[in-house]
């Protein structure tokens, strides 16, 4: 369970646990971080994940039949992307598309080139009509190697140590415990679970290990700090009848307007709009009759925690993601909020809708984007909801500096052979749906080990 903003109560959080993760779960979306995200991180001292070192990496994973064809672009890497034909999108994608260039936003192509931002058609992970989850590009064929063994159903207690040393994991197959021994450990368990892992192992902050009884191998106050989201507000569609989504097939969103909201120190492309034809299916499996267009914050400045409760590796965690506390994210999703209204207004959207109103307030969005800061910000605190992005709790520094979890070679700070590859080691916001930056994380490692033989 997981705490969105101060306002809020705690929530059901989703995670993917089976092989790929959580592509077996997300919504398809193959969208690359922003390169200037990653120049940020190159600044701020971790060598080697730079536009210039991960653009090329980003080439290697994708099979873009659109755009793979032009010089210097992406064909033949494990993951499809696919971009819906507008002939088959819905008419929320529809409107907000037709709605977005009346307002005179851009249309930009290729989401995933690196320049430029506007209106888009979702880059999704699809072939022949069909998810392709990191398993199915990457594990799949390479079931045969005599190197590699899948194990499915385990549960990891904790890594397992000979002095400072990594030697294995402590994990549970059925209702057996076993300890596997291995060269180099590498926790991919995400940014919920990679931090637990930690904690459990003996590697936090070490007053709280000791309060759960947990001996401290190495205090590490970062650990399950730095935790970052995408916080989302909506204009919920109360759709026409030749509007709504029909079979159970319809796909929940196939276009976005990402743009730079040039405000409060957000970087480019710090804003996305997102179109939903349906928000859910009914009992009977039919798309329901609402659809709706968030606004979402996708370079957040506001930070929020995991905190360990218990040493049983049945446990959760304490999620507190603390959404819209910096003052520069309220200001710039109000901001969010009023171009939202303004959009809506507008013929393409307004001539689907029988209603268009906040979120859940009961108010207009023209109410809503007419209302004093303070009063919009309530409402904003009360009504965001995440993206299920959840990333920086093993946040990654420059070798020089201590105060993160991990070093530019995601290797795990005070210890060795250990090392983390999934979103927990985002230093800040990529400013994109995570996927495909995740597998990004894990080429760019796999090359770093490589190379260290």
């Amino acid at each position: 369970m997981t705490r969105r903003t101060a306002a809020q109560e705690p929530r059901f959080y989703w995670r993917g646990k089976t092989m790929g993760g959580s592509s077996a779960v997300n919504a398809q979306i193959a969208i690359r971080g922003v390169p200037a995200a990653f120049d940020s991180w190159a600044e701020a001292g971790c060598e080697g994940w730079a536009a210039s070192d991960v653009l090329p990496l980003f080439d290697l994973i994708e099979d873009d039949a659109d755009t793979g064809l032009a010089p210097g672009i992406r064909r033949g890497g494990p993951l499809p992307v696919f971009r819906m034909p507008a002939d088959q999108w819905g008419a929320v994608d529809l409107g907000l598309r037709d709605a977005a260039l009346a307002a005179g936003y851009r249309w930009k192509s290729d989401l995933n080139a690196p320049e430029g931002e506007g209106i888009s058609c979702n880059p999704i992970n699809l072939r022949d009509g069909l998810r392709v989850t990191t398993n199915d590009g990457y594990l799949e064929p390479a079931r045969g190697r005599a190197n590699l063994t899948i194990r499915g159903g385990a549960l990891v207690d904790r890594v397992l140590f000979e002095g400072s040393r990594a030697r294995g994991v402590r994990v549970r197959f059925g209702d057996a415990w076993e300890e596997i021994e291995g060269r180099e450990i590498v926790l991919c368990a995400g940014a919920i679970h990679s931090p637990t892992i930690l904690m459990r192992s003996g590697i936090g902050p070490a007053a709280a290990l000791k309060a759960l009884g947990i001996d401290v191998l190495h205090d590490l106050p970062a650990v399950g700090q730095h935790l970052m989201d995408h916080p989302i507000l909506r204009a919920s569609i109360d759709l026409k009848p030749g509007a709504r989504a029909q079979g159970a097939d319809a796909r929940h969103t196939n276009c976005c307007l990402t743009y730079s909201s040039g405000l409060a120190g957000g970087g480019e492309r710090d804003m996305i709009m997102i179109a939903y034809n349906h928000r859910s299916l009914t009992a009977d499996g039919t798309p329901a009759p609402s659809g709706a267009i968030g606004v979402a914050l996708y370079d957040a400045f506001s930070r929020g925690e995991l905190r360990l409760t218990s040493a049983d590796p049945e446990a959760q965690p304490v999620v507190d993601e603390n959404m819209l506390a910096d003052p520069r994210d309220r200001l710039r999703l109000r901001d969010g909020v009023r171009r939202l209204a303004a959009l809506t207004a507008l013929a393409p959207l307004s001539s689907i809708a029988e209603a268009i109103q906040f979120g859940d307030s009961g108010l207009s969005m023209s109410a809503a984007a007419a209302l004093p800061d303070d009063a919009l910000d309530e409402i904003m605190l009360r009504e965001a909801g995440d993206i299920q992005h959840a990333a920086g709790t093993c946040h990654m520094t420059a070798h020089e500096d201590p105060r993160g979890v991990v070093d530019p070679d995601l290797k795990v700070r005070g210890v060795t052979g250990l090392r983390v590859a999934d979103a927990s080691i985002m230093p800040t916001d990529c400013r994109a749906n995570l996927h495909f930056t995740c597998v990004m994380i894990g080429e760019n490692l796999a090359r770093r080990m490589r190379a260290a033989g």
